[in-house]
């Protein structure tokens, strides 16, 4: 929300939130009830001409700005080794830690996390299955695709139970700048309504 206040280009907003991080870190409960979960965060930052990828790590962070195509983000990191613009001090940490070498080329998201890399767009689960979808669509994506896609139950997208999918967004950003931006809302606490 600071990043869309402060900034007008989507560069601007990602500078924004990597410097109210290095300055205040992050942190807090995930949830509303008694129950402790934390977790890092991810960003899709756009505007009308450029998007990045945001991904953190306490205040360790990698950018990835999106050159075409789709892309998506979870509940996991996913910047791999395409980094545009990181931490100054990402790699020197990974490597005082013992989770980078120094030698082989630098992935973010399997030195920052446990997830195995080259599974992340095959194996089940909400991030490959976002990509799975929007890989089906690519070329034709509307507004409609992108709100069918948000009310996903089967695919995990849409989440229900202990851990519910609470609101969507659906941007539609013109490169005309004459042309206005829409952004379409999720009414209720359930996307598929």
């Amino acid at each position: 929300r600071l990043g869309l206040e402060r900034a007008d280009t989507a560069e601007k907003a990602l500078s924004v939130i990597v410097d109210l991080l290095e300055k205040y870190g992050q942190g807090g409960n995930c949830m509303e009830s008694n129950m402790a979960f934390t977790y890092h965060n991810s960003f899709l930052i756009a505007d009308r001409k450029e998007a990045w990828v945001l991904e953190t790590s306490g205040k360790y962070w990698a950018a990835e700005k999106v050159e075409g195509g789709v892309r998506n983000i979870s509940n996991q990191l996913s910047i791999t080794t395409k980094i545009d613009r990181e931490h100054p001090e990402l790699k020197e940490y990974a490597k005082s830690n013992g989770w980078w070498d120094g030698k082989k080329e630098f992935d973010f998201a399997a030195t920052y996390s446990y997830v195995n890399t080259a599974t992340m767009t095959t194996s089940g689960g909400r991030y490959c299955e976002g990509h799975k979808l929007l890989n089906k669509h690519k070329g034709s994506i509307t507004s409609e695709i992108m709100m069918e896609i948000l009310r996903d139950k089967e695919s995990g997208i849409n989440m229900e139970g202990g851990f519910m999918t609470t609101g969507s967004m659906v941007s539609v950003l013109p490169q005309q700048p004459n042309l206005p931006c829409i952004h379409f809302f999720t009414g209720t606490p359930d996307p598929a309504r």
